[in-house]
């Protein structure tokens, strides 16, 4: 039977990074998706912000141009202007990003096995078994440990009896091109408690790539016709006649925050399927590169040690007070149905407190973890 020390699920960003480091450090390590090709079925945006550009080094060939532009919609439609003196975002040209990743582990001696899923995994004496399912037969491997990178609904994560995530919202989104920029690259955000609920509707166009996406609780409304109906009211505001549909997105993000427990001496969770995801903004690439990168130490230690002490700094519970705030706006405003309240709260943002509190929500620096490791900061050299 096939040995490995780390075996995978999942191969989007973070199973990717996680991949990439391990095989770097020398572990023998499986990375199993169900895709033929990684740039098929892309889930997210893509919006990667300053801080993950400073600190990762992100192929410049798979970014757009830099964004320092916000403009928020009240539902009314009016608006309100953030600028920042950075580029603040670039939107990620994700298959090709995947892609590049892919071809960074295989470098490192990763297995790549395309087409394969996760069908449940049993301890042994020595480990784990874990059964794949691929195109045309069942294998199945021995592993020292294995990682959920599996998404937001994972099946790791119950299998390892870890926490999973109780709390998300449905985004879907088109990519398009053919739309002319109008000023200067920008993020456009809407507040559309019909179209949007619990979340917002998005416009981001860098100049190249045009992203109309909404997003809310799945139970609230029906997400592709609320997309249609959002694309339909925007012919004042933008010139989308000309434009070509290249790719339709979309998928489920977690917002309850990081989850608590999301590793043990069997396996851990990472990206969505941790509940790495901001729960005001739902942004997720950020932590997903950082708790991705801190989740390939923390293996590495264990596999060198086999203590479990080395796992005890992989715990949501020493993530989760840096989402406090944000984790009580969530609740807010999930409970936020009224468009009236929304265009008073939009007009209240405007006052100067509250207008430097929505410049940190877009432009704040904060992220998770934050862990001062020099070995996780050898393994991120290593990486970049």
């Amino acid at each position: 039977m096939e040995e490995y020390d780390v075996v995978i699920i999942g191969a989007g960003l973070a199973g990717l990074q996680c991949a990439r480091l391990l095989g770097r450090s020398a572990f023998r390590v499986l990375l199993v998706d169900r895709k033929r090709s990684l740039d098929q079925s892309i889930h997210t945006t893509g919006i990667f912000v300053r801080r993950t550009l400073e600190d990762f080094a992100i192929p410049e060939d798979c970014l757009g141009p830099g964004i320092s532009d916000v403009t928020l919609y009240s539902p009314a439609r009016r608006s309100m202007e953030l600028k920042s003196k950075y580029p603040e975002f670039r939107i990620g040209r994700m298959g090709a990003l995947y892609n590049q990743y892919l071809t960074q582990c295989l470098h490192a001696q990763v297995e790549w096995a395309a087409e394969t899923s996760y069908l449940d995994h049993s301890v042994t004496y020595h480990g784990l078994t874990v059964r794949l399912e691929g195109r045309t037969a069942t294998r199945s491997v021995n592993a020292r440990y294995l990682i959920g990178a599996d998404g937001a609904n994972s099946r790791i994560a119950h299998d390892l009896q870890l926490d999973v995530n109780r709390e998300w919202i449905v985004g879907v989104e088109d990519v398009l091109t053919g739309v002319p920029l109008d000023g200067p690259p920008r993020l456009h955000c809407f507040l559309e408690p019909v179209m949007a609920p619990g979340y917002l509707a998005w416009v981001a166009h860098d100049g190249e790539e045009t992203h109309i996406g909404v997003g809310g609780y799945p139970a609230m409304f029906s997400p592709v016709k609320a997309l249609e109906s959002f694309h339909d009211s925007l012919g004042n505001i933008f010139a989308l006649k000309q434009a070509k549909r290249i790719e339709r997105r979309g998928g489920r993000i977690p917002v309850g925050g990081v989850l608590r427990r999301i590793a043990n001496n069997r396996g851990l969770l990472i990206g969505d399927a941790a509940g790495a995801v901001s729960p005001l903004t739902a942004g997720g690439l950020d932590p997903c590169m950082r708790l991705s990168a801190l989740a390939a130490n923390v293996v590495a230690e264990y596999l060198k040690t086999s203590s479990v002490d080395a796992l005890q700094v992989y715990s949501g519970e020493l993530f989760r007070a840096r989402f406090a705030s944000r984790l009580w706006m969530r609740r807010l405003v999930s409970n936020i149905r009224k468009p009236g309240v929304l265009e008073l709260g939009c007009a209240a943002l405007r006052l100067p407190v509250l207008n430097a509190f929505a410049w940190h929500v877009f432009f704040g620096r904060g992220s998770f973890p934050d862990v001062p490791m020099q070995a996780q900061r050898n393994l991120l050299a290593d990486a970049n």
